[in-house]
This record gives C-alpha cells, sequence and structure tokens, in this order.
C-alpha cells in the first residue's frame, strides 16, 4: 500500500510522478509520496532498489522528472539560502578535507545562516556546540578530520547536520562505521528530534533500526511498493517480500526485529553443500 492520502500541505515533503534517469537507466518510475511532519520516515529495500536516488531527488540534488515539495513550497521555488535553513543532508561516504578540524567541519553547517564572508556569531557557535555534544564529538573539537576514525568522522558529519538546526533532516547511511552503542546514540538522537517537531527521513540498511521508525517506506526496482507505520502488519509483509521473503519481521521483547527465514535459503544452503562435497569427491 502506497499512501498518497496525506495533504501536500501537511506534508514535510511530497513527490508526485517523480522519475529519474541516470544515463541511460531509469532508476525511479513515477513516484508519488508524502512523508509526514514531525516524524521519523525510514526508506528501505533490496541493493540497488533506488533508495539513495530517491533521496537525492527529494533533495533536489538530482535532475528529475515531476515535482517535489518542501514543507508545501514547491522544492524549485525555494531560495537556495532558505530552501538550505529548512533542510539538512547527509550523504553517504562524504568527503571532506583532513586538514579541518572537527568545530571547523561542524560550522559548515551554519553556511546557510551566514551573510557572505561574514563571521559566525554566538548562536552559530552555540549550535556546533549542541551539535558535537549531541554527537559526542565535542572532546575532539581541535582534531583534524584526517585523526579520526571512519565512525568518529561518520558523527562528525552527523553534527554538520545537526548544526543547521533545520526543520526536515535527510539521513543516506547514517549508521555506515557506527559501532552497535553509537548506532543506539543515534536512535536516540533521532527520537528527540523528532520530539521537538522535527521531521527525519533515513535510508538504513539495517532493518532492525528501521522498524523503530514512525513510517516505514520499501521501495522496490526504483517503484514504491508500500508506505506505513512500521508497527503495521502490512508493513511486515511488504518488507518480508522486498527480501524475496529471506527474512521475517517478529517481536522481541517488545520490539520488532527481522530474523532469516528458516526453510528457503536453508535448503539452499544445504544443496550449496551438498554440491561442493559432490564436486570435492569428483576431483579425487
Amino acid at each position: 500500500m502506497v499512501n498518497q492520502r496525506l495533504p501536500i500541505a501537511a506534508a514535510a515533503i511530497a513527490a508526485r510522478g517523480l522519475s529519474v534517469r541516470l544515463g541511460e537507466a531509469e532508476i525511479l518510475h513515477d513516484i508519488t509520496l508524502a512523508l509526514p511532519r514531525g516524524r521519523w520516515t525510514c526508506v528501505v529495500g533490496p541493493n540497488g532498489a533506488g533508495k539513495s536516488t530517491l533521496l537525492k531527488a527529494l533533495a533536489g540534488l538530482l535532475p528529475c522528472r515531476g515535482q517535489v515539495a518542501l514543507l508545501g513550497r514547491p522544492l524549485a521555488d525555494w531560495p537556495r539560502r532558505a530552501r538550505a535553513q529548512q533542510l539538512a543532508w547527509l550523504g553517504q561516504n562524504e568527503a571532506s578535507a583532513d586538514d579541518l578540524t572537527v568545530w571547523d567541519v561542524a560550522m559548515l553547517g551554519r553556511l546557510p545562516h551566514l551573510a557572505w564572508l561574514g563571521a559566525p556569531g554566538h548562536a552559530d557557535r552555540a549550535a556546533v556546540e549542541r551539535a558535537l555534544r549531541a554527537t559526542q564529538a565535542w572532546d575532539w573539537r581541535a582534531r583534524s578530520l584526517g585523526q579520526l576514525s571512519g565512525g568518529e568522522r561518520q558523527r562528525v558529519l552527523l553534527a554538520r547536520a545537526l548544526a543547521v538546526e533545520a526543520q526536515v533532516l535527510l539521513m543516506d547511511e547514517p549508521l555506515a562505521n557506527l559501532d552497535p552503542p553509537h548506532q543506539v546514540d543515534w536512535l536516540n538522537l533521532v527520537h528527540s528530534l523528532v520530539r521537538e517537531g522535527r521531521t527525519v527521513v533515513s535510508v538504513l540498511h539495517e532493518i532492525g533500526m528501521a522498524l523503530h521508525a514512525d513510517v516505514l517506506v520499501v521501495v522496490v526496482q526504483g517503484r514504491i511498493t508500500h508506505q506505513g507505520a512500521c508497527a503495521d502488519p502490512a508493513s511486515h509483509r511488504a518488507l518480508e517480500a522486498a527480501f524475496d521473503h529471506r527474512i521475517e519481521v517478529q517481536a522481541v521483547k517488545g520490539q520488532w526485529v527481522t530474523m532469516p527465514r528458516s526453510g528457503a535459503g536453508a535448503l539452499e544452503a544445504n544443496d550449496f553443500s551438498t554440491r561442493v562435497g559432490d564436486n570435492a569427491a569428483s576431483e579425487e
């Protein structure tokens, strides 16, 4: 089921007839969706489904056909600076100069709020401090980015996005390089942002984490096959179908988790082992 009933004016981000072509390949096909304000929406699907392309198109980072609206206003009608103040972006595998300090990288998130060649003010410094503390990167603020591990860098880049203090935050694979405790920290941070009334849209491969979101959007082969509440059994069925029923959603200690589905997958593994054993025997 694809939810198209939410009025565009009530949506944080909405799209109608959205299609994206990269080279000769059509990646997204006539997508229509409306993502609610003040909620966490998670986009999931198999590799190559078009999840990251969808997020980039919603952010205005890719040319596309169709319409995209931000906070009830066509994305193309937003002045660039105003849009950058309302819509923050954390991309996948983003590069940043290794010689910049952690503080300077996070301060880049304040650029939409600064006058041309203007110096940061008290409000900007306070926003950066809040962001660095929220991602537990405050203690490294004087270190250069090149001195950090992959997970530490990811937390600094997250702080840069948080420092914008935008109403809408889009994140593509934000858990990359984060160990499990810091993934939980990220989850708690997202929930706190939503409690403040902000909107978070993320692409995740970690399905167990995605099931903590408010809304699940399932993408398969460049099309949305389902949009609904994460606790809805219909969402679970759509998620399982997107992964060829090789996973199943179960409730464990009051949380939704994904488990490998026994049966078909196990039979395939046994068949593979048998074939390997037969081949080895034939070579003796």
